[in-house]
């Protein structure tokens, strides 16, 4: 593939909205933007979407410059690429840093695709001409949850999720239901449960949720198996899905009924798409799941959602739902729900420089040798 530099952009940016989970409260977002340049000139973009803080994962933005900068760039200057599957050879010494891979590697695939003159979802069979949009509400009254909803209605998303705990659930539920009996619902966790709260999510049943995601801990399989055997209301498995061998664990056990695949946290296209191809296989529904991401990172994952096992709406919103101004051009736009699949080559989209260098707080240049 001829790389003959990457470089590394920290960007921060305030959300428009503060993004509320009963973890966290994130204001601002920084993420890590890698382009991958090769000796004719085209350039590849990934973005690294870990947390400042590790509330999420246990990857951080300075724990993944520092695994970019110290081991993955070194590795992919030191070595003659030919094709990006070769990544997962080449980094086979360095364990987890899913986040720090999933970003380098996207902007290696972005490239490839450039040089191939191909839409980056239609290498790994993406069909879809529109993706279907979903969105997150995270607000701390229920009041503000209702008002965002009434928002985002008027766009057309096609799911709404709501961050939930178990002192307030019944009470948001049942006040969103009262106002919105039909609309596609779901609900969001974060681990905020045990096993003993079993008769307390029974109660949740009676909202006609679309799944529940993540109710137990961040890191289990087997408990969520005995949850759902519990529940009629589907479990939804994120966090617990950190790669191919976590997501063919849990159907064997059967510890969930839905998966959310996100690129970032299984460590890049590979394993997203080959838990994808898995539960197409399995027959369990699928859906791309968000990071509170910029442009290039969605961009990403609307390639992702082009395949045809992501059959629920995902955490694809426009980017007008977090940013002032994005650093793609075009902007992401949800128009009656969906999202339109480009047609260029690579991601689809441009980078805004202007707007990426009104972000950037720091910036580093690798060149081969």
């Amino acid at each position: 593939m001829k790389i003959s530099s990457i470089s590394l952009s920290l960007i921060s940016a305030p959300l428009k909205l503060p993004f509320m989970t009963h973890l966290e409260t994130v204001t601002k977002r920084e993420a890590i933007v890698i382009e991958v340049r090769d000796s004719d000139g085209r350039i590849g973009y990934g973005e690294a979407v870990p947390f400042s803080s590790p509330w999420y994962t246990e990857e951080t933005i300075k724990t993944c410059l520092h695994i970019l900068e110290d081991f993955l760039i070194p590795l992919v200057l030191r070595h003659s690429i030919h094709h990006p599957k070769e990544l997962e050879s080449l980094w086979a010494s360095i364990r987890r840093n899913s986040m720090a891979k999933s970003g380098l590697g996207q902007a290696v695939w972005d490239l490839y695709a450039k040089q191939q003159e191909m839409y980056l979802g239609q290498l790994f069979g993406g069909i879809r001409k529109t993706v279907a949009a979903g969105v997150v509400i995270a607000a701390d009254d229920v009041k503000k949850a209702l008002k965002q909803i009434e928002e985002f209605a008027t766009i057309g998303y096609q799911r709404y999720k709501i961050k939930i705990q178990r002192s307030t659930d019944v009470e948001v539920l049942s006040e969103i239901r009262h106002h919105y009996p039909d609309i596609p619902l779901m609900a969001d966790a974060n681990s905020s449960y045990s096993l003993g709260d079993i008769e307390h999510l029974k109660r949740l049943d009676e909202f006609n949720l679309q799944m529940i995601e993540q109710p137990l801990g961040h890191d289990d399989l087997m408990e969520h198996a005995i949850l759902q055997k519990e529940i009629e209301t589907p479990i939804c498995l994120d966090e617990s899905i950190c790669s191919f061998h976590d997501a063919k664990q849990a159907l064997l056990l059967g510890s969930g009924k839905v998966i959310s695949i996100k690129m970032s946290r299984v460590g890049g296209w590979i394993e997203a798409v080959n838990i994808h191809n898995l539960c197409v296989e399995k027959e369990i529904p699928v859906w791309c799941g968000g990071m509170i991401e910029f442009g290039i990172s969605k961009a990403h994952n609307i390639a992702l959602a082009s395949l045809n096992g992501f059959t629920i709406p995902g955490d694809v919103s426009s980017s007008s739902r977090y940013w002032e101004y994005d650093i793609v051009d075009p902007e992401i736009i949800v128009e009656d729900g969906f999202i339109t699949v480009p047609d260029g080559v690579g991601i689809g989209f441009e980078v805004n420089e202007q707007n990426l260098r009104a972000m950037t707080v720091h910036q580093q240049l690798y060149k081969s040798e």
